[in-house]
């Protein structure tokens, strides 16, 4: 398609041979293209400037983020503002072309329609949207493609903003997890006892000046006439903090999305775990988060960047919203190891927005949030793959009085030796909890496989005695 100042030379040329050979019909053949063009571009940027779209959802703005499974219905009302009508106008829904292309997202409705608009005509247009994975996705603009009847002048007009959409990981139980055992998520070698367990007496004492009452051992008490007080044992849990590798290059193409799905899905079911006991639990990843991501984007976009835009070419307007895949950031995702109630939830929206990245390996973020672990939490490592580095800045942790575990991903047992290797490293910096987990069906079986081991035929023993 020819664009606009190739139209005008193409017919300043033509008249230019016209007066020279003074040829009439070639002169006329040069009117006539000159008054199509200048229609083409009235009509154009009339059926363009007179379109509006309204869009609403079946959900409040306050409603939460989505489960997987969940649909969101989208409606949009297509109006022509204008006293002419528009001949023809291409409406589309845009979505994120991987998503659709993986069927993360599927869409009820004729995401893409021709509609003929009369003068103040609106039409409606309903889609449903149906999310299968967790993730972070932007539903919309609506983009617009309109010209002229000829088809020599074309506009395309993005004519609303996006909605963005979280949508939250799987929760997975680990009903056969023993947590009452020494080892529920790795040992914990407590440099002092701050933390007793009310659940499990030890044995008695006499009463010492400060005790709570309900320490007081009345049986005791009765028995020998003097006071005496319960001693409890150590807690042998004492919160956990996942570190999960998100750097694109333990995650190959091939094995993707799955494979950084069920990290999340993982490290998701771990810290629910933890939460269930009241235990404080945190995250921490070299991934990059998607809201960020946005804002970002949102600061570093021109001044109008909440305008509607017009653009010559489909690739230009959808250019213009696709997702970025500029890497470079460096900060960590982190959420900090604490106790409360909504503690598990942070933790589930930060996995939820979790995207893949190259902009800082396993062993550099685990070196830049190390001032800010407790060294009374257990720190699990969810790794997709287990380098050099990443084995020997885990193992440095360990030498600093840190309980380190670590859960191995997708490392299938198909014959090469990335499961040996991994493990090797690791068992070499004196990390002996180590776990596999090749598939969300077996995530279940996480806790059985970390006390007791699995068949022998399966692979390696998970945990290392």
């Amino acid at each position: 398609m020819l664009k606009g100042w190739r139209w005008l030379l193409l017919v300043v040329g033509l008249l230019a041979l016209a007066l020279a050979l003074k040829a009439g019909l070639v002169a006329f053949a040069g009117y006539v293209l000159l008054g199509v063009y200048a229609l083409s571009r009235t009509l154009a940027k009339q059926w363009t400037q007179n379109l509006a779209v309204e869009r609403s959802t079946d959900r409040a703005a306050d409603a939460g983020p989505l489960q997987v499974g969940d649909t969101l219905t989208v409606t949009l009302k297509v109006r022509n503002t204008g006293k002419l009508p528009i001949g023809w106008v291409l409406v589309e829904e845009m979505l994120p072309d991987v998503a659709v292309r993986r069927g993360r997202i599927t869409v009820k409705g004729p995401r893409i329609q021709v509609l003929f608009l009369r003068p103040l005509q609106t039409r409606t247009v309903k889609l449903k949207f149906t999310f299968h994975a967790r993730g972070y996705y932007p539903v919309g603009p609506t983009l617009a493609e309109t010209g002229d009847v000829f088809g020599f002048y074309r506009r395309h007009r993005t004519l609303s903003q996006p909605i963005y959409v979280m949508v939250l990981p799987v929760i997975v139980a680990l009903p056969s997890y023993d947590f009452a055992s020494k080892r529920p998520i790795g040992e914990i070698r407590l440099a002092n006892r701050l933390f007793e367990d009310p659940t499990r007496t030890a044995g008695v004492r006499p009463y010492q000046l400060g005790d709570p009452l309900q320490r007081v051992h009345w049986r005791a008490t009765a028995r020998t006439g003097v006071l005496h007080s319960r001693i409890y044992e150590p807690t042998s849990l004492a919160g956990a903090t996942i570190l999960i590798d998100f750097h694109k290059a333990g995650y190959p193409k091939r094995g993707e999305p799955t494979r950084s799905d069920l990290a999340v899905t993982t490290a998701c079911a771990l810290a629910y775990a933890v939460s269930l006991l009241n235990q404080q639990v945190g995250l921490a990843s070299n991934g990059r988060d998607a809201a960020e991501r946005v804002r970002t984007e949102a600061l570093d976009a021109p001044a109008d960047t909440t305008a509607e835009h017009s653009f010559e070419t489909r690739g230009a307007a959808r250019g213009r919203f696709e997702l970025d895949d500029d890497s470079t950031r460096l900060r960590p995702v982190v959420v900090a190891t604490r106790r409360g109630f909504d503690q598990f939830q942070q933790i589930r929206e930060s996995l939820a927005r979790l995207e893949l990245t190259d902009g800082s390996t396993f062993a550099r973020m685990l070196l830049e949030v190390a001032p800010r672990l407790p060294k009374d939490a257990t720190i699990v490592a969810v790794l997709p793959a287990v380098s050099v580095e990443t084995a020997v800045a885990l193992g440095m942790m360990r030498r600093q009085g840190y309980a380190i575990s670590a859960v191995l991903i997708g490392l299938a047992d198909d014959g090469s030796d990335d499961r040996a290797v991994a493990v090797g490293r690791l068992v070499a910096e004196g990390i002996r909890d180590v776990r596999l987990v090749d598939s969300a069906a077996l995530l279940e079986l996480l806790g059985d496989r970390a006390a007791a081991g699995i068949p022998a035929d399966y692979g390696f023993q998970t945990t290392l005695a």
